[in-house]
């Protein structure tokens, strides 16, 4: 039961983070559905990776990051405990 719970929590994470892009000016900001290959949220110039997770391996999201683009890319962390406010959430990007 707690594994389904965990992949709710991750898919609605996408959703409030797309959201938050569609907010901030970006109107074609989409959260892509479980399975999907590529970027966690489509219709940005950007490539975004979302963990919501308690065991975060920044090294291994941003290598999955690098392994499919070449642009800029970035993940972003549902810490737990957060809420539903996307900006809150924290956001690791390779310098």
């Amino acid at each position: 039961m707690a594994s389904q719970h965990r992949k709710h929590r991750g898919y609605k994470t996408q959703r409030l983070v797309a959201d938050y892009f569609v907010q901030q000016g970006w109107p074609h900001a989409h959260s892509v559905g479980a399975g999907a290959q590529g970027s966690d949220v489509i219709g940005l110039p950007f490539d975004v990776e979302i963990k919501a997770r308690a065991g975060f391996n920044p090294k291994a999201a941003l290598a999955q990051i690098k392994a499919r683009t070449k642009g800029l890319g970035f993940a972003i962390l549902r810490l737990n405990g957060q809420g539903e406010n996307a900006a809150e959430y924290i956001a690791v990007i390779q310098f």
